[in-house]
């Protein structure tokens, strides 16, 4: 049982990803250096390295990011590609062949069941959609610019499966996952998911004085008075003290923007993800590079390149507590791991009510969530 919980962790398998996409990751180098400095402000403190193929790095109190990013063909009457698989590792295919991937799927490309236990999952699905089943019964489609955060405290198995409706069109997805941490009093507190559909959550749109527009979108914490749809109860990001903000940032060629103060003691990690050269802070970076502000107490300043450009800002003070990794499951402790691993044995965190690990709803399912107490969900008009 061990080993089939390592093979269905995303985290493990995404390491494969690494040889395999390292030069189609990597798009033309801006005219500037990274880490060099601009001259037009003094530089901040900041720590600043390429963007190597997923999983990026991540610090406290993140632990997990990834960039699903796959051209998907149009879909047959499985929900799968409509297209031969052969050449693929099936159940574990991260190679990337014809700009899409399986991941561990077999049927419909993505994740099938695999357990969390000691973390939140947060889960933006910029385009394409999401069939989410888990052990509690819950059951949801999203995407489209919806989010949904998962805190999987003592334990939790779910599917993440990516159904391609379409069938005369491709069917592109786009995503963000990231794992947030949390701290000690809270890593066995009930599973719990929150949806925050695309309407709810606010897009900010600002001009520079000549008229270049950013905008960004809300995830998590707030900008300046504006804030979006609040985290599950028992989240990290819940805790006043956390300072924990998710945004994603559109920026037009020549843009600036000036990102607020955070709290002391935050830290904030900024990954360019899409775009030609960016100035963060004093520090030019070129394209797919990450850049890690060690003082969040100043105001950042933000300059846009000669193209648009695309970013995603993680920030949060760090939780500061031992953490143990192994697989699906993080704990703070070796024998926390091990126990979690025998819970998972011996109850399968509630098992499995579904009659097969990768679920998907049916082709005309529009966006719903269905929580475990059966209250239907339905994005807002």
């Amino acid at each position: 049982m061990t080993s089939r919980v390592k093979d269905l962790s995303r985290r493990d398998a995404l390491t494969l990803l690494a040889a395999a996409t390292a030069g189609a990751a990597c798009s033309k180098a801006a005219p500037e250096p990274s880490g060099t400095r601009s001259e037009s402000a003094p530089a901040i403190d900041a720590a600043i390295e390429p963007l190597r193929p997923p999983p990026w790095k991540t610090i406290d109190p993140f632990l997990f990011c990834v960039h699903h990013d796959d051209a998907y063909p149009p879909g047959n009457a499985e929900l799968g590609p409509r297209a031969s698989l052969l050449g693929r590792s099936l159940g574990s295919d991260f190679a990337g062949k014809d700009g899409w991937r399986m991941y561990h799927g077999r049927i419909v490309p993505g994740f099938p069941q695999h357990p969390h236990r000691g973390f939140e999952t947060v889960t933006v699905v910029r385009r394409g959609l999401l069939d989410h089943s888990d052990s509690l019964g819950a059951t949801a489609r999203y995407g489209q610019g919806d989010v949904q955060w998962l805190t999987a405290g003592r334990g939790i198995l779910h599917a993440e499966m990516f159904p391609l409706l379409k069938e005369q069109a491709d069917n592109p997805l786009e995503l963000f996952q990231i794992w947030l941490n949390l701290p000690a009093t809270r890593k066995m507190v009930e599973p719990h998911f929150t949806m925050l559909w695309s309407p709810t959550v606010p897009r900010i749109e600002r001009e520079d004085d000549q008229g270049r527009r950013t905008t960004i979108a809300l995830h998590a914490g707030a900008f300046e008075d504006v804030r979006p749809p609040a985290p599950p109860p028992r989240s990290y990001a819940a805790m006043e003290e956390s300072d924990l903000a998710i945004w994603t940032l559109v920026m037009q060629a020549g843009a600036r923007l000036r990102l607020p103060a955070a709290r002391p003691g935050t830290l904030r990690t900024l990954y360019f993800f899409r775009g030609r050269s960016l100035i963060v802070g004093g520090h030019s970076l070129a394209s797919r590079h990450q850049i890690t502000v060690k003082d969040g107490t100043a105001a950042l300043e933000l300059i846009n390149g000669d193209s648009d450009a695309e970013i995603l800002l993680l920030q949060g003070r760090p939780i500061g507590e031992p953490i143990v990794k192994h697989g699906p499951f993080v704990m703070n402790t070796r024998e926390e791991i091990e126990r979690a691993y025998a819970d998972y044995r011996s109850t399968q965190f509630g098992g499995w009510p579904w009659d097969r690990s990768d679920p998907v709803h049916p082709r005309g399912e529009g966006r719903f969530a269905r929580h475990a107490d059966g209250k239907l969900e339905m994005p807002p008009v």
